[in-house]
């Protein structure tokens, strides 16, 4: 049997302040939170935020839903964002809102083997996040 795996459909992110969290991946990635109210209210253990193609499901690290990892800690993701736009844009997008890049831009490949380049920087509970752009295709490094 030939697995059909695509994409990454979601990952989740255990917040350990939620608020901070949902202005972080709305206001400074520009997501946007699915069923916030609802969240809000406690009917939904989960907040789901649209991000491009992908969604981060924020949890809360002192309340987690029904069927979570072993070990619950914040600052334990790692997510790679295909960023639609050039390398210069992504630098200048995180500069303003004042998140610091800990690595890049660096030469990287993505998933669909196009080299391109990545800046790294972190959530506000450390999680690692990537923003990925081969808009300016360069040659394989190996």
């Amino acid at each position: 049997m030939t697995l059909k795996i695509r994409t990454i459909d979601h990952a989740v992110v255990m917040a350990a302040d939620m608020e901070r969290s949902i202005t972080f991946y709305t206001d400074i990635l520009g997501g946007r939170a699915r069923y916030l109210e609802r969240f809000r209210s406690g009917k939904l253990p989960v907040l789901p935020i649209e991000l491009g193609g992908a969604v981060i499901n924020l949890q809360r690290l002192d309340q987690p839903a029904y069927l979570v990892a072993e070990t619950l800690e914040a600052g334990t993701l790692d997510v790679c964002f295909r960023w639609d736009g050039t390398i210069a844009e992504a630098v200048e997008h995180l500069n303003e809102a004042g998140i610091e890049i800990i690595e890049g831009p660096a030469p990287r490949w993505a998933a669909d083997g196009v080299w391109g380049q990545s800046v790294y920087f972190r959530d506000p509970d450390g999680n690692l996040l990537e923003f990925l752009s081969t808009a300016e295709p360069i040659e394989p490094l190996f």
